[in-house]
């Protein structure tokens, strides 16, 4: 039977990358999304992949709604944290609620994805959870200081909860993507764009899909001793 994959922000960007990649790998994949409903229509009827829409920022709606998926689709058993927004603003200009927004979605929800399959994971005595922070996590960003904050946490969260799966057969990863040719970065002025390719050594953005290869590897069972990793999939644009 094949396992079920949950990708949160998984009907755009990188998130859509990684649920199709997941599928074509044999999982049946479920896609979160939290509020473009034409997207999310879009993304199904071209994919076939189911969606399901909650904000991970509500525990209590990640708990519904991955009892939702577990009902139609089967125990969840890989969790790709994907979802992610940004509030940007240099810090003394950022408000509080900038601040919650980011930290609600990007870290607590996270935690709040993660909680209520910790324990099915454990009885089953399998499972992959892999976090998709940033490069912004881990070298910081000028108006980012919410986002960075939050990726950050996201490293963290993942090197501690490795070492409390790592025993019940429960890997633990985080990704940190570099700057990726989604929808929003070619979105940016051409100059800004240039001026970000230029301070990356291998001369590009990433693509979505090369983010997708290390998530359907880290999910696999070929990956079952690597817990508590960073792989830092940035062109070279900064080492940890």
């Amino acid at each position: 039977m094949s396992r079920v994959a949950l990708v949160t922000g998984g009907s755009r960007g990188i998130g859509a990358s990684i649920s199709v990649a997941l599928k074509e790998a044999g999982y049946k994949v479920a896609a979160n999304y939290a509020g473009n409903d034409e997207a999310a229509s879009k993304f199904r009827d071209e994919t076939g992949i189911p969606v399901f829409k909650w904000s991970v920022a509500d525990y209590e709606a990640c708990a519904a709604g991955i009892a939702q998926v577990e009902a139609e689709l089967g125990p969840v058993e890989v969790l790709v944290n994907n979802a992610g927004i940004t509030r940007d603003a240099m810090f003394h200009r950022m408000t509080p609620q900038q601040w919650r927004e980011v930290i609600d979605t990007n870290l607590s929800g996270v935690f709040n994805m993660t909680h209520p399959l910790w324990s099915g994971m454990r009885d089953r005595k399998f499972g992959r959870v892999i976090n998709i922070s940033s490069i912004n996590g881990q070298k910081g960003q000028a108006g980012q200081a919410n986002y960075s904050a939050a990726k950050a946490g996201d490293i963290g969260f993942t090197r501690a909860l490795a070492q409390e799966g790592a025993r019940a057969g429960i890997t633990v990863n985080a990704i940190c993507p570099g700057y990726i040719a989604t929808e929003m970065v070619m979105a940016v002025p051409e100059k800004v764009r240039e001026s970000i390719i230029g301070q990356i050594p291998v001369g590009r953005l990433g693509e979505p899909e090369e983010i997708a290869r290390c998530v359907v590897f880290l999910a696999s069972d070929e990956a079952g001793f690597i817990t508590g990793s960073t792989i830092s999939a940035n062109g070279g644009q900064f080492f940890s």
